[in-house]
């Protein structure tokens, strides 16, 4: 069986990029969204991507960044991927992808299986997709709520035609279960091992990475 694949989203501090490569995350999650309590400069972005150990995909959480501050943070920061987590569209996706040269992970809430059609759109542009539950009404943050969604919705979809990661309320005691239920063979969490809003855990990173794996 293929090992299943961590991404620990938010990371802050020097702390929290060791504690998440110590564990064996796949990938490591910087935040550019300011409203967050997980938000980070690029100054900040770019030490802690310098700090994060070669083979560890460093990532760029955007929400409908316009291009000139995305341009500003890719000059900067020693990037492997782009995430996408606002409402870009299939051609902004299709766009960045070609702007920047990266590889792009476009993230979709779900809350019914009428959110499966779309997935399918998003899959033909996307390199990776990331599956998260629709953010409360009233939220001010898109994702990182600490929120789940039925997971049986996911059994529908027999065929992936890109990667796919699971998010959406995963935390050490679920996250076996959820890729029990939904076959994902990768899984984000941000709020999951906080022990406060931004505050990384490293007790719980390591928990989570090890539930996920089955340990």
């Amino acid at each position: 069986m293929a090992e299943i694949r961590s991404k620990i989203c938010g990371l802050k501090t020097s702390q929290d990029i060791q504690a998440a490569a110590d564990a064996g995350a796949a990938y490591i999650g910087l935040n550019f969204f300011s409203k967050s309590p997980r938000s980070v400069t690029i100054e900040e972005a770019t030490a802690l991507a310098i700090d994060t150990p070669v083979g560890v995909c460093k990532v760029a959480l955007v929400v409908d960044m316009d291009d000139a501050a995305l341009d500003a943070i890719v000059a900067a920061v020693p990037l492997d991927m782009l995430q996408l987590h606002g409402s870009e569209s299939p051609e902004r996706v299709a766009a960045l992808k070609a702007r920047h040269g990266l590889p792009v992970m476009k993230v979709l809430g779900i809350s019914g299986p009428e959110d499966l059609e779309r997935i399918a759109v998003y899959e033909q542009v996307a390199d990776q997709i990331l599956v998260d539950a629709k953010a409360p009404k009233g939220a001010v943050l898109p994702g990182g709520n600490g929120v789940t969604f039925d997971w049986s919705i996911l059994a529908q979809k027999k065929y992936w035609q890109c990667p796919w990661m699971l998010a959406g309320g995963l935390n050490p005691e679920n996250v076996a279960e959820a890729v029990r239920r939904t076959g994902a063979r990768q899984v984000d969490v941000a709020s999951g091992v906080e022990s406060a809003a931004g505050v990384k855990d490293p007790a719980l990173i390591r928990a989570f990475v090890s539930a996920a794996r089955g340990g």
